[in-house]
């Protein structure tokens, strides 16, 4: 690739950008960037560098300089998406990819004496978890991808939904972020309520430091930081569209939903009261049986459930033998140890890929789980043997009763499905090993290279009115497929959907059938991991990256988008 004469040269750039974060901060080598350049379950491509900025305004100044330099920009926080969103993909861009690592400009600032909080570019959600317990509050949420580590701004960007019924997708009309022009020239835009003064510089520092009074914190009733609509909007349940997908145009504003085709220096959002809850555990070898119990606890009772998540069968068996060490890690240690965990595994599966060693640490961990007994409590062990689908039903204690008396009336008699009621231990365990599946797969294809071509991952998200959510496939599809692990956000009809594919069989080929028929479903997709580098934006998701980013400066080929200055012939 031959830079532009006007523009400076690759060696200019880089002692430009180390002399704005330090030599120590700018990753160059291949051993260096790869945690950073390789996503987290696929996409993967070369850049120029990787910096790591240590403050706003040093974002601010690498961002300056990338952009002048005429260099695509690509904005990353945990690097823990599941659709490559936030990786380059392939090596077929016509500019050098500067990756800016946002983890180490780490803040929580809380606002409006803790009803609201601002997030800078590294925040997690299990920071903002701890920041927010001694309040007895909690962010939007606080199941799944916090447990990993993931972002606060890359939930926003991505429109996450998570498991939180009464929350809906993450979203915010707050944020202040930077955006190229339709003529190249990069503008910092406040639009977070709060007056931090005029220039880029001030307004970076003096967010930074937490520099501005109440006084200058501004609440207008227009501007949202949540999606209030939403538990009103998934009690409908004889809608016949979907209650949440990343491409509803009703859930796209500025940095919600930006896909990294903005870069965000803070987002500021609502947090939410913590409540005593109760998890009741449901077993049902008739999916109908699981259809009337979320049609009635979301249409019938005084308050929304707190969350109701679906685990089928297969999918519980590979997240007990391959999830184990996740579970067992947050279980022990709490989810704070996780990020550098999944960091040192990185860094070693690198040193023996140089070897032409793959997947080392996951055979290791592996074999190691393979020696320990089951981890989960006797009651889910029982269920798993009895049952085919099983759904956790999380609801706050003001509505115990009534789900109880409901739960109790449904199944009696019942020779299809049965429930318990959980304590305390077996409620949080049950939910931790629902999280633990969503990787497993991942874990499942290193321990079987031999046997396993990939693992194709969609996330769908069927009509609130669709009765009929289990999914049958042709049967030449199912020859194709080693298992099949089926589980999700249940009551919210958001379902993740892995397929372990066997080897010789294409992959690609089979995601493109699997979207034919989830039309033929009209189902929505993707409903919440965003498009990343494997789905195809629909035109209104690309009319809106389009909109943001006219330059094509940022993330480029985003949703299978052009990756050209000014867009090429996309859209």
């Amino acid at each position: 690739m031959t830079a532009a004469a006007t523009t400076p040269s690759r060696e200019d750039l880089l002692v430009q950008m180390r002399q704005i974060v330090g030599a120590s901060h700018v990753l160059t080598d291949e051993q260096g960037t790869r945690r950073f350049r390789k996503g987290h379950r696929t996409g993967e491509g070369n850049v120029l560098a990787v910096v790591r900025p240590g403050s706003l305004l040093e974002q601010w100044r690498i961002l300056q300089a990338a952009v002048a330099a005429d260099r695509i920009v690509i904005m990353q926080a945990a690097n823990t998406g599941l659709t490559g969103g936030s990786t380059p993909d392939g090596d077929d861009y016509d500019r050098e990819i500067v990756l800016i690592s946002t983890l180490r400009v780490s803040g929580v600032q809380l606002i409006n004496d803790g009803q609201q909080v601002v997030c800078l570019p590294g925040a997690t959600l299990d920071r903002l978890e701890q920041a927010l317990a001694p309040l007895n509050r909690e962010p939007h949420s606080v199941i799944g991808s916090s447990c990993i580590g993931a972002s606060v701004l890359g939930g926003i960007c991505n429109n996450s939904g998570g498991a939180l019924v009464r929350r809906g997708p993450a979203y915010t009309e707050l944020a202040l972020y930077a955006q190229v022009k339709d003529d190249g020239s990069l503008e910092l835009v406040n639009h977070l309520g709060i007056e931090l003064g005029d220039s880029p510089e001030e307004i970076l520092t003096r967010l930074q430091q937490g520099d501005y009074s109440p006084q200058q914190v501004r609440n207008e009733a227009t501007a949202k930081a949540s999606d209030a609509r939403y538990g009103e909007h998934v009690r409908d349940v004889d809608a016949d569209t979907p209650a949440r997908f990343n491409a509803d145009p009703s859930r796209l504003f500025e940095a919600s939903g930006s896909a990294g085709k903005l870069c965000l220096f803070a987002v500021r959002l609502d947090t939410f009261p913590k409540e005593p809850s109760t998890v009741f555990y449901i077993g049902s070898n008739d999916p109908h049986d699981l259809t009337e119990v979320r049609r009635h606890l979301l249409a019938r009772l005084p308050r929304l459930p707190i969350a109701g998540e679906y685990i089928h069968r297969t999918a519980f068996d590979i997240g007990e033998k391959y999830g184990k060490d996740t579970f067992l890690v947050i279980d022990k240690f709490g989810t704070s140890r996780v990020p550098a965990a999944f960091a040192m595994k990185s860094r070693v599966d690198g040193f023996f890929e140089r070897f032409g060693l793959r997947g080392v640490t996951d055979k290791v961990i592996q074999a190691l789980m393979n020696l320990l007994p089951s981890h989960l409590p006797a009651r889910m062990r029982e269920y798993r043997d009895r049952f085919e689908h099983h759904l956790l039903v999380r609801v706050s204690n003001d509505t115990l009763e009534q789900t109880r008396a409901f739960l109790a009336e449904f199944f009696a008699g019942s020779d299809s499905g049965a429930y318990f009621e959980c304590d305390a231990e077996e409620g949080r365990k049950a939910f931790l090993h629902r999280f633990a599946v969503a990787g497993a797969a991942i874990r499942y294809r290193e321990a079987h290279r031999s046997s396993v071509e990939d693992i194709l991952a969609l996330d769908i998200a069927l009509r609130r009115n669709d009765r009929d959510w289990v999914e049958t496939l042709p049967d030449e599809m199912e020859e194709q497929i080693i298992h099949k692990l089926y589980y999700g956000h249940f009551f919210c009809h958001v379902f993740h959907q892995d397929y372990i594919v066997k080897k010789g069989n294409d992959p690609i080929a089979m995601e493109h059938r699997m979207w034919a028929l989830l039309d033929e479903r009209r189902a929505e997709y993707p409903a919440e991991h965003n498009v990343g580098h494997l789905y195809v934006a629909k035109p209104a998701l690309a009319g809106f990256y389009r909109e943001l980013d006219p330059t094509n400066s940022f993330n480029p080929g985003i949703g299978h988008t052009s990756k050209k200055k000014h867009w090429g012939d996309c859209c």
